[in-house]
């Protein structure tokens, strides 16, 4: 089993590491981080960020690793909606784990729902994850 995971380093995606890493490490499938960097001005402040990104990158990996699942990361640049459901078509992945930031009304009528239009427009299966999930998953004997 593949499983993407797309990560923007927010404050859910420690939770979302931890429980897709738990059902890779359960099914004994590959774990696939991927953090997509969308299009914008990078003033030249920020030109040395790429070993930022990765270090970021290797500390969701190495957390991954720790709970027992195999890993690998992925880096994208693009729309985040299209590129997780482009990775998931080039790395075929049998499900997206996804987290959702609970916008509602007016904030995501504006910028629109990254989450939302993953689960629209993949063709495997999305399991969306809320915030406030638990950090710790149990595992079926």
């Amino acid at each position: 089993m593949t499983i993407l995971c797309p990560i923007d380093f927010s404050v859910a995606t420690e939770a979302l590491v931890t429980y897709s890493a738990a059902l890779a490490a359960g099914t004994g499938g590959e774990l696939r981080l991927l953090h997509v960097l969308e299009p914008q001005p990078v003033p030249a402040s920020e030109m040395g960020a790429d070993a930022e990104l990765k270090q970021r990158l290797q500390f969701y990996q190495d957390a991954a690793t720790a709970a027992g699942a195999s890993v690998t990361t992925a880096i994208a640049w693009g729309n985040a909606a299209q590129e997780i459901v482009e990775e998931a078509r080039r790395y075929p992945a049998d499900i997206i784990v996804i987290g959702a930031h609970g916008q509602t009304g007016l904030t995501r009528f504006l910028m629109g729902s990254t989450a939302e239009t993953v689960v629209r427009t993949a063709t495997c299966v999305t399991l969306l994850v809320k915030p406030g999930c638990p950090n710790k998953y149990r595992q079926s004997a």
